[in-house]
């Protein structure tokens, strides 16, 4: 057996090494960086060629790979004019240092392997629920994203459900609204949780006051087969928030776990002039809020916050032989969420709060409002635009009468040929309109409007 062949994977490579430093560095500079866009799958094979080999292609071909073919057909989400979907426009703090985050190669699912990390990272939770108004025991876990979150808090509020009895009253049941992320059906379906839908209101929010006398009869049917109740705190398609303290009353009406779909709209708990949309947030039993969409984080990273975390720790604690020492220790990460093995995740976002302050965080935010609010006050000033509806926190929705939603596409799609911008149409209502998101603090006014539709 060789020695030599069989340590080459981990043998120092000075040079490579640099190189990669390099590139990071380059990219992070850039400013602004290139929206880029994707390619097909043939081009791509075409330009990349064959890459994974027996001998390999070595470092400075493998790493020209990436900067030349791979990262160019990537969109970049932290340009100032994507607009489409949720950004991500994460701190240069919080992106350098996830690099030294990878460098470290932190086990972060156990106190036992991870102490340092886990405990960083719980300040960094601490101070969401502390914006969120949680009690003091109240904690969680860093996730890949708000799809994974929601699953976990509802995976934690059914456990919570059987253990009360619940099954005896028949199967579960998750009161929610039409306006609710698709990640929530998601994970009802792989729950088995079946959904109560309920109509939602002129800005797509779920407000108890204004639902039907047979709706509020039909919840009021299913009796202890309530298992949860969720609200959404900056609904995707409008910005919309509901009407929290009234859907935290009907789930006390319920007996049932009130969940709170934050992973956009969670950024503007610490804002200064949208904080009170939110009111009623701290009656939640769980909540979602994603850093890497409007908290400046980059990818991945979404917390799933819990008012009693030991429901959680019921939930999914994995028990055997090998994990008993594990298990015997401190907070362990992997005890919330469906994870055992996990990066340390919140810690570039809980280098950036270090470095710069939660006061530059509700400065950043509150920034982005403000863009948002110039923006539509433009859109009203033109003759041929209109708002579909006033924006709440940072999403517009703008109508250009007369486009059919081929000329709505063809729009996005010219922006993006022409490397203006990045933005998709959406549906409001059965009706084609154009959606843009504001969550980066680099975005202008102007930025905005170098993407809405011309006169002609």
């Amino acid at each position: 057996m060789s020695d030599d062949a069989g340590q080459r994977l981990h043998r120092p490579d000075d040079i490579l090494r640099e190189a990669v430093i390099d590139a990071a560095r380059d990219r992070l500079t850039l400013d602004p960086p290139p929206l880029d866009g994707a390619r097909t799958p043939d081009e791509l094979a075409a330009a990349a060629g064959t890459m994974i080999t027996g001998s390999g292609l070595g470092g400075e071909r493998a790493l020209g790979l990436f900067t030349d073919v791979i990262a160019p057909a990537c969109l970049s989400m932290d340009h100032p004019r994507y607009l489409a979907f949720v950004p991500n426009s994460a701190s240069e703090a919080a992106t350098a240092f996830d690099m030294l985050v990878s460098a470290s190669n932190i086990y972060g699912g156990s106190w036992m392997e991870g102490a340092g990390a886990v405990h960083a990272e719980n300040a960094a939770l601490r101070w969401l629920a502390d914006r969120a108004g949680l009690p003091d025991g109240a904690g969680g876990t860093f996730v890949s994203g708000g799809s994974i979150a929601n699953l976990s808090a509802l995976a934690a509020a059914r456990h919570r459900w059987r253990r009360r009895g619940g099954a005896a009253s028949g199967s579960p049941v998750v009161v929610l609204s039409r306006g609710a992320h698709s990640s929530i059906g998601s994970a009802l379906e792989l729950l088995d949780l079946e959904p109560f839908l309920v109509p939602d209101d002129d800005r797509g929010r779920f407000r108890p006051a204004e639902l039907d006398p047979a709706t509020l009869s039909g919840i009021e049917s299913l009796g202890e087969r309530v298992a949860a109740v969720v609200a959404t705190a900056g609904t995707t398609n409008t910005g919309s928030v509901d009407d929290l303290d009234a859907v935290a009353d009907l789930a006390t009406r319920c007996g049932a776990w009130l969940h709170v779909d934050a992973a956009y709209g969670g950024g503007a708990l610490c804002s200064t002039s949208r904080r009170h949309l939110f009111d009623g947030i701290e009656r939640a039993d769980s909540i979602t809020i994603d850093p890497h969409k409007w908290l400046f984080a980059p990818y991945d990273c979404a917390a799933v916050l819990y008012r009693e975390p030991e429901e959680a720790r019921r939930t999914f604690t994995q028990h055997a032989e090998y994990l008993e020492a594990v298990n015997d220790g401190e907070w362990n990460p992997s005890d919330y969420a469906p994870h055992l093995s996990r990066r340390a995740r919140g810690l570039p976002f809980w280098f950036s709060l270090v470095v710069h302050g939660t006061d530059a965080y509700a400065a950043a935010v509150d920034r982005t409002i403000e863009v948002t609010e110039l923006a539509a006050a433009r859109v009203r000033a033109s003759e041929h635009l209109e708002l579909v509806m006033e924006p709440e926190l940072s999403v517009l929705l703008v109508r250009r009468p007369g486009w059919t939603p081929e000329r709505y596409r063809d729009h996005c799609e010219r922006l993006a040929r022409d490397q203006v911008g990045f933005v998709v149409p959406t549906t409001w209502r059965g009706e084609t309109v154009l959606r843009l998101c504001v969550v980066n603090p680099v975005t202008t006014p102007d930025d905005v409007t170098a993407v809405l539709p011309p006169p002609r």
